[in-house]
């Protein structure tokens, strides 16, 4: 995956609020930054199907930052929240979407200074010889400050089989940044959960400084039907009732095939059906109604291999 473009312009932190006397009264409903973050919150609702864990952890963590923004408000010192996580679970279930919404989150509450979320993966880390390692790592770490560095699929930096892989030094580059930096810099590993667990039981250094963990479950068959409905809907397309019935059986084909990838195999079917739809609308050779234009029918569906030589 790349990075969510170049650097943006960062805003300065906003100052410090005047204290609190000891006898006031602090509103958390009418704080204009906690009104940004449930309109994010409420966004994250409305992007994603199920995920209720993932959800009720998020809005754990803002009510955190919350409570201790309003703490500050009162002069209560306490050390400051360690924001980097680690989020686990298969491809498409998520994980970029919930990072994007978590930067949001952190920027209204003033922990960031700028929403952003800048990806990389090993490729943008690891050089390939001597002394290129350190220039590419701080390059990427420079790119994220004073947002998020989302690492995805983060357990390709440990190769323990390779005595001269240089990905150990990115994992010594971080520790360093993410203790030092914590004000500046929120990092994110992502990746599959069991070489995720043997990623950080490999390195405890680092498992120290990740406290929140958050665990993307796959989709069920009746969650992906929504996803694809809510994909429809967004770009103005819709499924008539045999093309609903078709897509179901679709998602059951595919589910059990190899490299099924969540919600990202729902939008890569999507757009194939929308291909098989448009050469079957220049084959009519009739002038096209809004109706043939945002239907997509059963035989937009069946055109797939996954129907080929299948039971």
């Amino acid at each position: 995956m790349s990075g969510f473009g170049v650097p943006a312009p960062v805003a300065e932190p906003e100052a410090e609020p005047e204290l609190l006397a000891d006898d006031a009264e602090l509103d958390l409903s009418v704080d204009e930054a906690g009104a940004r973050v449930d309109e994010t919150l409420a966004a994250l609702d409305a992007e994603l199907v199920g995920l209720a864990s993932v959800k009720r952890r998020v809005r754990e963590i803002a009510s955190l930052l919350l409570v201790d923004r309003a703490r500050r408000q009162f002069g209560l010192t306490s050390s400051k929240p360690t924001l980097h996580m680690s989020f686990t679970g298969g491809p498409g279930t998520g994980k970029t979407t919930v990072a994007l919404r978590m930067a949001a989150i952190l920027h209204a509450l003033g922990y960031i200074r700028a929403p952003r979320v800048h990806t990389v993966t090993r490729d943008d880390l690891v050089g390939q010889f001597i002394g290129h390692t350190a220039p590419k790592t701080k390059e990427a770490i420079a790119r994220a400050a004073g947002g998020v560095l989302f690492i995805d699929e983060a357990y390709y930096l440990f190769r323990p089989d390779n005595e001269r892989d240089y990905g150990q030094e990115v994992i010594e580059i971080l520790l360093t940044e993410m203790e030092n930096e914590r004000g500046d810099l929120v990092v994110i590993f992502a990746g599959y959960p069991d070489r995720m667990a043997t990623f950080f039981s490999a390195n405890p250094g680092l498992s120290s400084r990740v406290p929140h963990h958050i665990g993307f479950e796959d989709y069920n068959h009746g969650q992906l039907v929504q996803i694809a409905e809510l994909m429809l809907t967004s770009e103005n397309f819709r499924f008539d009732d045999a093309a609903q019935t078709a897509f179901s059986e679709y998602l059951t084909r595919r589910m059990g095939r190899p490299r099924f990838s969540n919600a990202r195999s729902v939008r890569n079917a999507i757009e194939r059906s929308r291909l098989r739809q448009a050469r079957r609308l220049v084959e009519l050779r009739r002038p096209l109604r809004k109706e043939d234009l945002v239907t997509l029918t059963a035989d937009d569906i069946y055109g797939s291999s996954v129907f080929v030589d299948s039971p």
